[in-house]
Order: C-alpha cells, then structure tokens, then sequence
C-alpha cells in the first residue's frame, strides 16, 4: 500500500515503452478494399473522407500503395455493373472480384488478399442470398442462399484468394463453404467468417461505398440483435465447429465485450471497425472536437488489446504510418 507502493513509478517516460502491455503492429491491420467495375479513376467515398472506390485495373497500384505502408493484407469488396435477383455476377469468372484477386496476386503474390462472400451487393434487392416469401413476407431463405455462397467463395478462390470470408450471417454458411472449398481442391484457402455479425446501425457509409443498400425489410432476421451477447457468442462457437480457421466480430470497437468472449475458443479472431466507427472519429476531426489520429490509434488499440489478432479499419494505411512515426 501507499507509500510503499507508488504505481506512478511504472509510468515514468523512459518506463512506459518497457512495461506496454498491447502494442498495435502494421501487421495487425486488414485494409477493407472496394472495386467498382463500372469506373476508369479512383471515385471519393462521400460519407468516408480519404476512402475510395477503385477501378479493377488499378486495384493493383493501390495495393502496391498498401504494401509499400508496410500493410500486408487486403479485404476486397466488389461493386458490379449489372445486379439481379440471383446475384450472378457474384461468381462469374470474370466478374468484378475475381478479376482484381487475379490482379492483385500477379502484381503482389505476397499479399495476404481475403474476399467478402455475400450477395448483397449483387442482388437488385440488396439481400444477403436469395429471397423468398415467408409467413411474415419476402425474407432471406437461408438453405437455397448456401449454395449461392458456396459458389461464390470457389470462385474466388479459383481466382487466387487465400482467405474467403463469409458475411451472410447464414446458418450453416461456414460448413458449406468449406466442404465445397476441399471438394474443389482449395484446402488451403482459409475461411474467415463474419461469425459475430450485428444488426448495427454503424453500416451506413459502408452501404454508399459498396451500393448494397437493402429494398425492402431489413436484416435482422439474419444478423444479430445489439443487445444479444449470449447470442452473439454461441454464433462464433457453432462456426467454430463447422471449421472456420478465423472467427470474426462486427463492429468492433462498441462490442468488445463479445471479442473477448470469442477469443476463448482459441482460434484466431478478427475484428471489423466498421464505416461508421470510421466516419465518426474522421467527421469529429474534421471539425476539431478531437484528435483524430490519438482517437484512431487508441481505438485500435483497444480492439487488439480486447483480444483481435486482425483489425479490419479503413484506418489502415494512415495507421501504418502514424505507427511508423512513433517509431
């Protein structure tokens, strides 16, 4: 006790880099990447200053970018041309995604480069699968939708993925996949599943940037409740078991509670600071009310000390250079 113990003492300046108990790496950082096919330049992202839909052609030279920040891996998002109620353009073989993983991985084969597997910016609805009529309306079906998503996630992996990373919030989603992954020869591709998925209101710049803004409805029938912990952790369990190699929570940085119940199942767990978590610190910056880089940094920090081994930010690439100037 006081005097005898003074915790003061570890928080000297020439002390505080011996004792920091978190310490966020540029290689913690996953840089979430949208591709729009129907653009020839980069397209500002209104709603998420410094953000940006890229054209595939130049989905590479970005990445170059990423790569020489010292960020060593990418999430890809497609925005297609055409859409319909099937999501066809999902797994074309030249559709928007396939053709920037192919890019990509010749440009950069060290690039860690992961997929989104959904359907939802592929379909005219903006539903996460296929949509049928149910007791209570049209809704997402969800056995018809496993098949769709198994599709997708072989043809990005034919591409040359190396992770897919379901985000439906399917029943059995993780299970489909990779039986159809290791039935098509991709054993080693890596299935990283949105398996703690939240019915946020903090999506709604990601929905600008990608155009996947529902018609109808909404999407709680299929992701989960903000208030549902249990629920929430007994969803990453059951992928768990159906052979997910990373579990993931999303958002991030208000559900840290569930992130560090998830890391008790001791496989890998990655966490989605999510468009608006992003939107809110940029628009707070901008107008003075904070700084954006500490908030940013502290942010992240607290997700990784929370339990991620991956954060997903769009802060990724100001991040890795921030890190680099504290250096």
């Amino acid at each position: 006790m006081f005097p005898q113990r003074r915790m003061r003492r570890i928080r000297r300046r020439i002390i505080q880099p011996l004792l920091r108990e978190t310490e966020l790496r540029k290689t913690d950082l996953v840089m979430p990447v949208f591709v729009d096919e129907s653009i020839s330049t980069p397209l500002p992202i209104p709603s998420m200053p410094g953000q940006f839909r890229h054209p595939v052609d130049g989905a590479a030279d970005y990445c170059q970018r990423l790569w020489d920040a010292g960020i060593r891996a990418v999430i890809l998002f497609g925005v297609p041309a055409k859409k319909d109620s099937e999501a066809t353009e999902a797994y074309a073989a030249d559709g928007v995604v396939q053709r920037a993983v192919r890019i990509i991985k010749e440009r950069l084969g060290q690039m860690a480069v992961a997929t989104d597997v959904c359907a939802c910016e592929y379909t005219d609805h903006g539903h996460c699968g296929i949509v049928g009529e149910t007791a209570d309306g049209p809704d997402l079906q969800n056995d018809p939708s496993l098949a769709l998503m198994a599709r997708i996630a072989v043809s990005h992996a034919e591409s040359g993925a190396d992770i897919v990373a379901p985000s439906c919030m399917l029943d059995g989603m993780v299970q489909a996949i990779r039986g159809a992954l290791d039935a098509a020869g991709y054993q080693d591709v890596l299935v990283m599943s949105y398996s703690s998925k939240f019915a946020s209101a903090l999506y709604g710049p990601f929905r600008d940037a990608a155009d996947s803004g529902f018609s109808f409805g909404d999407r709680t029938t299929y992701q989960i409740n903000p208030g549902n912990a249990r629920e929430a952790v007994m969803e990453s369990e059951l992928d768990a078991a159906e052979g997910a190699d990373i579990l993931m929570v999303k958002p991030a940085g208000i559900y840290l509670d569930v992130l560090a119940s998830v890391t008790e199942f001791g496989l890998p767990v990655a966490a989605y600071q999510v468009s608006g978590e992003y939107a809110m610190i940029k628009a707070a910056g901008e107008r003075g009310w904070l700084d954006e880089r500490a908030v940013a940094l502290e942010s992240l920090t607290a997700i990784k000390r929370a339990g991620a081994d991956l954060v997903i930010t769009y802060f990724a690439e100001e991040a890795a250079r921030w890190l680099d100037e504290e250096q």
